[in-house]
C-alpha cells in the first residue's frame, strides 16, 4: 500500500525536488515501500530514485543527499501504516486485567514486529505474515524482542489462546541461523510454566547459541480485575525462591560454558522471596533493564557512586519520596545512607498501596494519581518527589488520567518528578 506524504521538511532534498504533501511514495530505488522499515532501510543511499503517485499519475524523481540522511519526507504516522494488534488471548494478559473507564489507548494490545526492532517492544510472532518473516531475514532486522513464555508448543498454545502459538516457535531457530539477535522473555504463571517447564524453556533457548543474547524471567502480574478470566494467582515467597534457585543455577552453568548467564530473574522475584538483590555485575551489561531486571541494583550502584562523589551539602528541605511498595525498602536504605553522610537530609519514604489495580500490584510505574492523593493526604511534607515512571510517556498524566497539577492541588504540595537513575534521586534529596 503506498505511503501518503503529509509533509516535506523545508530546505530538505525532497523540498528541493518539489515533492509536496498529498504525493504518495510507491518505491525507493526500485523497492516497494509499505512502511517505516522499508523506508528507513532503502533511503540510506546518497542517490535515491523515488517513484511517486501524484493526482493519479506516476512520476519519477532522483535526488541526492548525504549518506544515512533523511530526504525530508513526513508521513501521517510513525509506522507509515497502522499499528499491528495482538491476536492472542493470553491467560495472563495484563491489558485484560485493566479496569473499565480508562482512556481507550490503554486497551490496545500491541504486537508489532516493527516496534520490536525500532522501540524494543516485545512480540509473540503469532501475527507475522510470510512477507514480514522474509523481510526480517532479508533485511537482517536485529535485534528482536520475543515473548516466548514457554518452548513447549502445546503449552504455549494453551497459555496464549492461539492455535498458531506453538508452531511459531519454529521461527526462533530460523532467525538464529540467520544471525538475528534475540532478547526473550518468559512470563511465569505458578503451576503452569514454572518448574520443569521453565527448565525446558531455558535449555531450549540456550541451545540456540549466541543468537539468544538474554532471557528475562518475569512473574505474572495480577490485578483485582480478573472476573471471567482464567484462574491465576501471584507467586508465594517460597515459590519465588524456587524460581530464583532454578534460574541462578542455570545461569551459573551458562556462565561457565559460554561466559554469560543468558537467563536473568527479574528484581521482583527477590522482593517476593525476601532475598537480597544480586550485585550489579550479576546482570552483566544489563540487557533486560527495561523489563525490571537489575533496575534496583543499578539504582543502588548509581546512588552510592553519586553520593560518594558529591561534596555539596543539602539544603535540608523536608520532603517525601513516594513510591510503590516494592521499591520502598531500597529507597529507605538509600535515604539512610544519605542521612549518615549529611544529617541535614530530611526525607521520608512513603510506600503507596495500589488500591486502583489491587494490592498485588506493587511497582511504582503503576501507582495512580488517585492513590497518591488518597495515601499521602495528611501524611506528606510540602515537597513530594515521585519517579517519572508513574506518568505516561508525555509526562502529563497518571494512568488514571489524573494530572500532576491535580495531585499538587489536592495535596497542597509542590510535586517534583524525577527521571530514572541514582544521580537524579540524590539531586532530589539535596533540594
Amino acid at each position: 500500500m503506498p505511503a501518503d506524504i503529509t509533509g516535506v521538511v523545508p530546505g530538505s532534498p525532497a523540498a528541493r525536488k518539489h515533492i509536496r504533501p498529498g504525493d504518495r511514495l510507491l518505491s525507493v530505488n526500485g523497492h516497494p515501500v509499505l512502511d517505516v522499515l522499508d523506508y528507513r532501510y532503502y533511503i540510506v543511499d546518497e542517490q535515491l530514485r523515488l517513484v511517486l503517485e501524484r493526482q493519479g499519475k506516476k512520476c519519477v524523481l532522483t535526488l541526492r543527499k548525504d549518506e544515512q540522511a533523511d530526504p525530508g519526507l513526513e508521513f501521517a504516522t510513525y509506522l507509515m501504516d497502522k499499528q499491528r494488534s495482538c491476536c492472542n488471548k493470553c491467560i495472563f494478559c495484563f491489558v485484560d486485567q485493566l479496569p473499565p473507564g480508562m482512556r481507550q489507548s490503554l486497551y490496545f494490545k500491541d504486537d508489532d514486529s516493527r516496534l520490536s526492532f525500532l522501540l524494543g517492544n516485545y512480540i509473540t510472532l503469532t501475527n507475522l505474515t510470510d512477507r514480514e518473516v522474509e523481510r526480517i531475514l532479508h533485511l537482517h532486522i536485529s535485534p528482536l524482542r520475543i515473548s516466548v513464555h514457554t518452548t513447549n508448543p502445546e503449552l504455549r498454545c494453551r497459555m496464549m489462546g492461539n492455535p498458531r502459538a506453538g508452531e511459531r516457535l519454529s521461527l526462533l531457530p530460523r532467525f538464529a541461523a540467520a544471525g538475528i539477535k534475540l532478547d526473550c522473555q518468559l512470563v511465569l504463571c505458578p503451576g503452569i510454566n514454572d518448574g520443569q517447564e521453565l527448565a525446558r524453556s531455558m535449555t531450549d533457548l540456550a541451545a540456540l547459541g549466541d543468537a539468544v543474547e538474554s532471557v528475562a524471567v518475569v512473574p505474572v502480574g495480577i490485578t483485582r480485575y480478573r472476573e471471567g478470566l482464567p484462574a491465576l494467582r501471584p507467586f508465594t515467597a517460597q515459590e519465588a525462591g524456587a524460581v530464583i534457585d532454578l534460574v541462578e543455577a542455570f545461569g551459573e552453568a551458562q556462565l561457565m560454558k559460554r561466559g554469560t548467564r543468558v537467563v536473568f530473574p527479574a528484581d521482583e522475584w527477590y522482593l517476593k522471596a525476601g532475598r537480597p538483590l544480586p550485585p550489579p555485575e550479576f546482570y552483566e551489561d544489563m540487557p533486560q533493564l527495561e523489563n525490571g531486571v537489575g533496575m534496583l541494583a543499578l539504582l543502588r550502584q548509581q546512588f552510592t557512586a553519586a553520593l560518594e562523589a558529591c561534596d555539596t551539602p543539602p539544603a535540608g528541605t523536608p520532603l517525601t519520596l513516594a513510591t510503590g511498595e516494592a521499591a520502598a525498602p531500597l529507597l529507605r536504605e538509600l535515604v539512610a545512607a544519605a542521612e549518615k553522610k549529611w544529617p541535614a537530609v530530611d526525607a521520608q519514604v512513603l510506600a503507596v498501596p495500589n488500591d486502583f489495580f489491587g494490592h498485588t500490584v506493587t511497582v511504582a510505574g503503576l501507582v495512580t494519581g488517585r492513590d497518591l492523593i488518597r495515601h499521602l493526604k495528611g501524611r506528606c511534607r510540602k515537597h513530594v518527589v515521585i519517579p517519572d515512571v508513574m506518568l505516561r510517556h508525555e509526562k502529563d498524566r497518571f494512568l488514571d488520567d489524573i494530572t500532576p497539577a491535580q495531585v499538587q492541588q489536592q495535596l497542597g504540595v509542590v510535586l517534583h518528578v524525577t527521571p530514572p537513575g541514582g544521580q537524579a534521586l540524590l539531586d532530589a534529596l539535596l533540594l
